[in-house]
């Protein structure tokens, strides 16, 4: 296992929200699961969370949203890492958003995943692993 490359994830704050909490217990939760995690702080910009993202060279980008602007967020992201040829990075995310919003993301491919609050942190380190594995395989 000593030889294995750790999976790692940026955890980001997209826009004007400022509530963490939810994002430091999940980068926390995929720390301790064995992950590099990389916290980008709050109030960044489509564009900081693509370059910190390809500059850390990630495998996963987690997007915690609470400010009700997912359905612009997501694809902006989405779109910006398949521009600068990073469609291997995989997008998901995380937040306080309604259902429809939750299967437009997905549907449209602009997130691959979405964890509403409640999730248990296992859920979200356990389908990281099992995404990565599948785009590596």
């Amino acid at each position: 296992m000593s030889g294995e490359k750790k999976i790692r994830v940026l955890v980001a704050k997209p826009g004007l929200d400022g509530h963490d909490r939810g994002a430091k217990v999940v980068a926390r939760a995929l720390r301790d699961a064995g992950m590099e995690v990389i916290y980008s702080g709050l109030h960044q910009t489509p564009e900081q969370i693509v370059e910190a993202a390809i500059q850390e060279d990630v495998d996963v980008v987690g997007l915690s949203v609470l400010s009700g602007a997912q359905l612009t967020i997501f694809p902006r992201v989405r779109n910006l890492l398949d521009e600068n040829n990073a469609q291997d990075i995989i997008l998901m995310g995380g937040g306080t958003m309604p259902a429809d919003d939750v299967q437009e993301l997905k549907r449209n491919g602009s997130a691959a995943e979405i964890f509403t609050p409640g999730t248990p942190v296992e859920k979200i380190g356990n389908w990281i692993k099992e995404a990565v594995a599948g785009r590596d395989a």
